[in-house]
């Protein structure tokens, strides 16, 4: 064996070898992250659960919550809603169903549409916003601090946050799927200058009351999960001023990332008991 063949298998051996003890570095930190976000769910449900509760911050955040996402979720819903319309109308012609729009953009805006846009819209308004805000608490040891002081700071800060986080996504919903609707109405008038009640007919014989339902109860789980994200990322985040934008940034991608996952397994439970 000469000696290029002595190095490159000398190479190959280290090179395998540092591969191995990457995907056992990696693992295991994968591990320890599902510990503790796993430890981290369970005491807020423990502290969730256990008086005094922290009604007036609760209160606080939804208002700041929708109030910070509510102009985006605005426009975009409308322009959703009308580019939704725009784009189903010649597919729809094509058949001759035009009269079947408000049904199939309805159906469409409550199930998924709605939810989704805004679950996304508030995990980066939202989830980024508690993931930096408080990383910043992390970083200047406030939280430290309210530690040593005996204010319950995981219940102040964590639970107030994640609970409106959960209460506030199904209201925002429910005005994203409205205001999603009043676009499409405007893309179906200007097709075939139909009238308000007949479309709101049309909207209302589509959408039945398990739609509804499911549409609430997937956003509240987009809520839970934006709310918890950016907690986690928040409260243990690194030390220094990169770790506050690394908090926020993994605040987003984790719950944008997460709420698919929710959709798809909420789709197909969805399909199983209709």
């Amino acid at each position: 064996m000469n000696l290029l063949s002595i190095t490159l298998n000398f190479l190959a051996q280290v090179f395998l070898l540092d591969q191995k003890t990457y995907t056992y570095m990696v693992l295991t930190k994968a591990l320890i992250d599902v510990a503790n976000i796993y430890k981290f769910i369970s005491e807020f449900f423990k502290k969730a659960i256990r008086p005094p509760y922290e009604w007036r911050e609760i209160l606080n955040q939804c208002f700041a919550m929708g109030n910070r996402s509510l102009f985006l979720i605005t426009f975009t819903s409308f322009l959703a809603g009308i580019v939704f319309t725009k784009q189903s109308e010649p597919s729809l012609s094509s058949f001759g169903a035009e009269s079947w729009l408000p049904s199939l953009v309805s159906q469409a805006v409550v199930r998924t549409l709605g939810p989704l846009i805004t679950g996304l819209i508030c995990a980066g308004k939202i989830g980024s916003n508690i993931g930096a805000e408080l990383g910043s608490m992390k970083v200047t040891e406030q939280i430290d601090a309210m530690e040593v002081s005996g204010t319950r700071p995981f219940a102040y800060l964590v639970v107030t946050r994640v609970i409106a986080a959960t209460l506030i996504l199904p209201i925002l919903v429910i005005y994203s799927d409205g205001v999603a609707l009043m676009g499409s109405f405007v893309m179906v008038n200007s097709f075939s200058d139909s009238s308000f009640l007949l479309f709101a007919n049309e909207v209302a014989a589509s959408i039945s009351y398990l739609d509804i339902f499911a549409s609430l109860i997937k956003s509240a789980l987009f809520g839970f999960t934006i709310g918890i994200t950016g907690s986690y990322a928040g409260y243990y985040s690194d030390e220094g001023t990169t770790g506050v934008g690394k908090a926020a940034n993994t605040a987003v991608v984790v719950s944008m990332t997460f709420l698919f996952v929710i959709d798809l397994i909420m789709l197909q439970f969805l399909n199983l008991i209709r």
